[in-house]
């Protein structure tokens, strides 16, 4: 189980994460957001890449910061990236290496260039790579650690219609394997094709936690998601008009 509590993040005046409570414990969890909502800095909390400004973050009842979550936990950042001149197998490789293990282990790097559908250009530079085949290795390097916890930042983005659905299935099989996958996305679709639960998020706060068919209520995801977005800036906007109304004014010397 992962729990954030009063999860804050702040940049100077602006919070990014604003007091994010949660409790999740499902195969895939699915964080749900517009861009800038504040998906991918709780996700970099959890995987240790930022500090939170205040509150915690707990996996299986222990603090995530705690060393033994570095091996457990299996991170594919929105944007990876590649030493360009590395062959796919040597960024695997390199990837095990970081955490500690000699690199030797060839066959278990092929076998996840094969799971994510590109060892046949496993001896390839990557500056040869496709976009579509820089994702695939970015997902198949968070798996190098055989990770218990998989933290995902828009896994799916750019691939071809066939591509997804490669990787989608790949996910699947990561939840059979009784792995906990958390998803970071803005394509609506994947969520309520493979998610058990979303969390919906807006402007660093949670709006909704729970189920996906729950969430929707017999409409399209988008619709609600839509829904749930506008009617929280419709019950913000009188507080914010306060708070813009009781501003202190510094006035100019003259």
């Amino acid at each position: 189980m992962v729990e954030f509590s009063h999860l804050t993040k702040a940049y100077r005046k602006r919070l990014a994460v604003d007091d994010f409570t949660l409790s999740v414990d499902v195969p895939i969890f699915g964080f749900l957001g517009q861009n800038g909502a504040g998906k991918t800095t709780i996700m970099k909390m959890v995987v240790g890449l930022l500090e939170p400004t205040s509150g915690t973050i707990t996996i299986d009842g222990a603090l995530s910061s705690h060393p033994i979550f570095k091996k457990k936990l299996g991170y594919m950042p929105e944007t990876p990236y590649f030493y360009e001149h590395m062959t796919g197998m040597e960024f695997m490789r390199f990837c095990d290496q970081l955490f500690g293990n000699d690199g030797a282990d060839t066959a278990h790097y092929g076998e996840l260039l094969k799971r994510v559908g590109i060892y046949g250009a496993s001896d390839y530079q990557i500056r040869t790579y496709s976009k579509g085949m820089r994702q695939r290795l970015g997902f198949a390097q968070a798996l190098v650690n055989d990770p218990e916890y998989l933290f995902l930042d828009e896994p799916l983005d750019g691939l071809d219609p066939i591509g997804r659905r490669e990787m989608k299935e790949v996910m699947r099989e990561l939840k059979k394997e009784g792995r906990k996958v958390f998803l970071n996305t803005h394509i609506l679709a994947d969520v309520e094709e493979i998610c058990d639960e979303v969390g919906i998020i807006h402007e660093g706060k949670l709006l909704y936690a729970g189920p996906v068919k729950k969430f929707c209520d017999g409409k399209p995801l988008e619709e609600r998601f839509v829904e749930v977005v506008e009617a929280h800036e419709r019950e913000e906007a009188p507080a914010q008009k306060v708070r813009e109304v009781h501003k202190p004014h510094h006035h100019a010397r003259a």
